[in-house]
């Protein structure tokens, strides 16, 4: 009896246009020739060629490519979003790369600077040859970004920060961060270049996932930046928390990747693998558990795709984005684990990417907002409480 692929249970791409379709097979290609055969030394070491990787990704158009003009491919957030899926089949790190250097360092330019940063940065980041960074997290304030201490104080024409961030994504390599300080008037976002005196980027190690990706710590000691250093749009909490909704949409589709190449990888291998007598793929307990985790996933690529779709009508809400966000990654995490399961203890070998995935969504689930923040959010529109306070 013929089978089909995870995602062709529903035969869902009959509601993709051509174009979507043409660009998620052009990065599904460069993933399975790019990352696939060598993500699983990258994850083992602990490091990726970020980049060699940016400047491929820029040469495909992937960096900032829901963002228009100054180089960028302004393709619809579905695209985007099957982008980001394709991506993280190879490596949720490697889409973390990607959402990193164009929903987040890239977005916050596009959308709060000034012609002058648009024009100074944004063309080099589409294009893979400036990497970028995005500032927000503190070692002490992650989920609540109302109570960071890095602090931006004016000094003639000048700012001077100083604080420090933690577990930023492509810190060590970035050349320019957008970092987010308090000051006398609020928050304020700044463009800061790495190679600024004051400012120190140190690798993360230890990591038990996202080991192909790098993560670093950023200190400010009283680095001093020109007046035009500041994004002049920028204005208040919402502007960092906006560029974070942006992410997010990225994220609702990335963890499908990562299900799905679990599911894939479980399925291969329960067809192949024989005990009793028999393949474990024959087995109802097995067929229950791949029906159950193909019925999740295709959910949760109907939900990224509706989300997309509002986003492209210009009409996506950010508790939306929190729906998505909660609902995919936490199912994600869990096709991963009962993925592991029917690999038996093959699955917590290097040799199959299950456990590496695993590990991975396990920051994913925590970065962008825990869980219990998009229940918090989903919560406070449901019953028009809030119970941040």
């Amino acid at each position: 009896m013929s089978r089909v692929a995870p995602l062709d249970l529903l035969d869902l791409d009959a509601s993709l246009t051509d174009e979507e379709r043409q660009i998620r097979a052009v990065v599904r290609q460069v993933v399975d020739d790019r990352v696939r055969p060598h993500v699983a030394g990258w994850y083992e070491r602990g490091s990726a060629p970020v980049r060699e990787l940016a400047t491929e990704f820029g040469r495909l158009g992937l960096l900032g490519m829901h963002l228009t003009d100054y180089g960028c491919a302004g393709s619809s957030a579905v695209a985007y979003g099957l982008a980001c899926l394709e991506l993280e089949a190879g490596d949720s790190g490697v889409r973390s790369l990607v959402s990193v250097q164009g929903s987040l360092a890239m977005f916050a330019i596009w959308r709060y600077g000034g012609e002058e940063q648009k024009q100074r940065w944004l063309p080099a980041m589409a294009a893979g040859e400036v990497i970028g960074c995005f500032g927000l997290t503190e070692p002490d304030h992650g989920s609540d970004p109302s109570s960071m201490r890095t602090r931006a104080r004016r000094d003639g024409d000048d700012w001077v920060l100083t604080g420090g961030k933690m577990w930023i994504t492509n810190a060590p390599v970035a050349d320019v961060a957008v970092v987010w300080a308090q000051t006398d008037e609020g928050v304020r976002g700044f463009v800061v270049p790495m190679d600024t005196p004051g400012v120190t980027a140190t690798e993360i190690r230890n990591k038990m996932s996202l080991r192909a990706s790098s993560t670093g710590e950023v200190v400010l000691d009283d680095v001093r930046l020109p007046a035009d250093a500041r994004l002049p749009l920028a204005i208040g909490l919402k502007a960092p928390l906006s560029c974070l909704t942006e992410a997010r949409q990225g994220i609702a589709w990335g963890s499908l990747g990562a299900a799905r190449d679990c599911l894939q990888t479980a399925i291969d291998y329960a067809g192949s693998r024989t005990q009793f007598g028999r393949p474990i793929a024959g087995f109802q307990l097995t067929q229950a558990k791949l029906a159950d985790m193909a019925v999740e996933l295709q959910k949760g690529y109907l939900l990224a795709l509706h989300l997309a779709r509002l986003a492209d009508a210009g009409t996506l809400r950010p508790e939306q984005v929190s729906v998505g966000k909660l609902n995919n990654v936490r199912e994600a995490l869990g096709i991963a684990r009962q993925c592991r399961t029917i690999l038996g203890a093959n699955g917590v070998s290097g040799e199959y990417p299950v456990l590496r995935h695993a590990n991975n969504l396990e920051s994913v689930l925590t970065y962008e907002g825990t869980s219990e923040i998009h229940q918090l959010v989903i919560g406070q529109k449901l019953t028009g409480l809030s119970a941040f306070a």
